[in-house]
């Protein structure tokens, strides 16, 4: 089988010049807290402090602006989770086109409201479907029955180009050799773009894909040797939960990406969270994607130079609470539990006997509310330490008290809270 062409340095040159008045050229910053943690040399490509918070701005304007007339004037469609979509309705605005935007329901209000706001009076904003591809389908209809030019977010090469200029940038502004770049992937655009860069320019380079560990959508069509649709998926890295990749991003894939890394929706909250402690970055999930991939590649990076592209910063704050909850819970430091109390007085006060002086219970409710003075509670408790699990656990066992501890089946826990 032919192998698919890289896209060329030359048309990601001219999608800079298109660009030149739209997308700023974001800093490459090296990063001294990141550098220390993993002993190599850490640098943030800051594309979340790109005009629209994301470099999907550089694809979707990239297309829009290489188009006839004509097609413009027909107006355009797209479908996106979110950054995609603000992307398009920033060309739309300025490029005066009129837009379609199907977004999933599930999408969060802050990125909605910005896709308003970029694309004011020139696009109109249909919430469909709980997913991408919900949406995606309903986009891709509409184009089809009223003659629309659909912008598709990741799988074109005017997209992908205009992507890879994220990568031209890196290597005009890199004054070391770089080691190995971390990339975020949802449908493969950015990888795809800024992978052939790098390949032909940098060839040394390692490109390293970076997959939410519920949708490893490109790893998985890769180790199979051909695109797999995800039945089941993980929803809360939104940025990056496509069940199916790109025909032209998978071909460029398998030639450009050198090694995959999943990483779990709780280390990416951790993450998000410690951006925001410890730098003050304020990242979506999966924006986080790249850093969060340095822990399971520490070895292999320390005494290094490495790039981690921080895609996006489109985080709405409503989502903190669920974003700490999972960190907790990822890093073992919050606790579900069923406890069966016994029927007796003083069975809730025994029970707080075993806890260390640092544990805190952070929920309880009773499983049945007709019963609250016996019965199984479902009890949440929050520990200083990791390690003072196996601790607490102990004490539950020696006084005898029956529980099953919830945090190893989420589904069973979420369905209960």
């Amino acid at each position: 089988m032919k192998k698919q062409a890289l896209i060329s340095v030359e048309n990601i040159y001219k999608a800079k010049v298109r660009l030149k008045q739209v997308a700023i050229k974001t800093p490459l910053v090296h990063n001294a807290f990141y550098s220390e943690k993993y002993d190599c040399k850490v640098y943030f490509k800051r594309e979340d402090l790109q005009v629209v918070r994301s470099y999907k701005i550089r694809g979707a304007y990239n297309k829009m602006a290489s188009l006839p007339k004509k097609e413009l004037q027909n107006g355009i469609v797209c479908a996106s989770a979110g950054n995609h979509a603000q992307g398009v309705a920033f060309a739309c605005q300025k490029l005066a086109v009129r837009g379609k935007i199907y977004m999933p329901s599930t999408t969060p209000k802050q990125k909605i409201k910005k896709v308003n706001s970029f694309g004011g009076a020139f696009v109109e904003v249909i919430l469909i479907g709980d997913t991408f591809d919900d949406s995606y389908a309903e986009a891709l209809k509409d184009s089809q029955e009223n003659n629309l030019t659909f912008i598709h977010p990741f799988n074109d090469e005017k997209v992908i180009e205009g992507q890879g200029t994220v990568g031209l940038e890196i290597l005009e502004d890199c004054e070391d050799d770089i080691d190995y770049v971390f990339v975020a992937i949802g449908g493969g655009g950015i990888i795809s773009g800024l992978g052939s860069y790098f390949k032909q320019m940098s060839p040394n380079t390692k490109i390293i894909g970076v997959e939410p560990t519920g949708s490893p959508g490109m790893k998985t069509s890769i180790e199979a040797g051909k695109i797999v649709t995800l039945k089941e998926m993980d929803v809360f890295v939104d940025g990056a939960a496509v069940s199916r990749v790109g025909d032209l991003n998978f071909k460029l894939c398998q030639q450009v990406v050198d090694d995959f890394i999943l990483v779990p929706e709780g280390k990416v909250c951790t993450t998000i969270l410690e951006l925001y402690n410890e730098e003050a970055i304020v990242v979506e999930p999966a924006g986080a994607l790249s850093l969060g991939a340095l822990d399971f590649y520490k070895e292999e990076i320390k005494g290094k130079t490495i790039v981690c592209l921080i895609g996006g910063g489109n985080n709405d704050i409503t989502r903190m609470e669920d974003i700490k909850e999972r960190s907790l819970l990822y890093e073992g430091i919050k606790h579900y539990f069923i406890i069966k109390f016994p029927q007796r007085a003083g069975a809730l006060r025994d029970f707080l006997h075993v806890l260390g002086p640092d544990d805190d219970i952070t929920y309880f409710q009773y499983t049945k509310k007709n019963n609250r003075e016996s019965g199984p509670a479902m009890v949440g408790i929050e520990l200083k330490n990791a390690k003072d699990f196996n601790t607490l656990v102990q004490k539950m066992k020696k006084e005898s008290i029956t529980f099953q501890h919830l945090n190893t089946d989420l589904s069973l826990l979420n369905a209960m809270m």
